[in-house]
Formats: C-alpha cells, sequence, structure tokens
C-alpha cells in the first residue's frame, strides 16, 4: 500500500461535503508532477485529506477506489483523475504549523514541495501524522 496526500480548498470541496458525498472523483489536477502521483496510485491506497488555503490542516482519509482515467473535464488526453471515499475524519486535525514543527517530519513533501496538490507521503509520515492525530483506522 502507499499513502498520499490530496489538498482540497475548503470552500470549494470540504471534507464535510465530501463525507455526505460519500465518494468524489479527483478532477483538475494540471500539475504534471501531481498527474504522476494520481497515475501511480493503485486500489486500496489511503491519502490524508488537507484543506489548504483556509484551515491549513490535515482533516480526513480517503481511500482510492478507482485508478487513474481520462479526467471528464478536458479533452487533453494528458490529465487523468482518481476515485475517492472517504475512510475517516481525523479524532485531532493536524495544522501545517505542527507539521512544521515536527521535526520528524522535516522532509515530508507538505514542507518541502508545499504547492504540490497531490503529494506521496512515507509509511513513517504515515505514521506519525496518525499518532499525533490520536487516530486510529
Amino acid at each position: 500500500m502507499q499513502y498520499w496526500l490530496i489538498k482540497s480548498e475548503p470552500f470549494k470541496y470540504s471534507w464535510a461535503q465530501f463525507e455526505k458525498d460519500k465518494k468524489t472523483i479527483w478532477d483538475g489536477v494540471r500539475n504534471y508532477q501531481a498527474r504522476n502521483n494520481l497515475k501511480a496510485m493503485q486500489k486500496g491506497d489511503l491519502a490524508f485529506w488537507y484543506h489548504s488555503n483556509m484551515g491549513m490542516e490535515i482533516v480526513g482519509i480517503a481511500k482510492v477506489i478507482k485508478t487513474f482515467y481520462q479526467d471528464p473535464t478536458t479533452e487533453e488526453s494528458a490529465w487523468v483523475v482518481v476515485d475517492f471515499a472517504p475512510v475517516k475524519k481525523l479524532k485531532k486535525p493536524i495544522t501545517l504549523v505542527t507539521v512544521k514543527g515536527d521535526k520528524r517530519l522535516a522532509n515530508m513533501a507538505l514542507i518541502k514541495n508545499s504547492r504540490l496538490s497531490v503529494q506521496p507521503v512515507t509509511e513513517d509520515e504515515w505514521e506519525i501524522i496518525m499518532e499525533l492525530s490520536e487516530t486510529k483506522i
């Protein structure tokens, strides 16, 4: 299993709306590195849901339920989407300040490549975030 972090602006599409919808298509990605990360995802992989711009915190866990396919919002074949379903809201959201303040997370993509909307998360980083959030799956 691989781990990821996906970013969404809560005023556009929040964790609460995602839970209500029960699944979503992750569309609109127009960065090649983020697109390549979508292509690398496998069914069952887990992703942290990060509220960007407002909140700036990891709030939940999503699961890949359908691997990449053509993004229906564009005719350009370069862009793909992945389908996600909610797994669990974190017991305690983890802010960007908390991530930056934990030396164990110093190399996390959220810090090193902060603008990337779809990022890999190492197993160690995953476990640390889960510990900090006091969440168990």
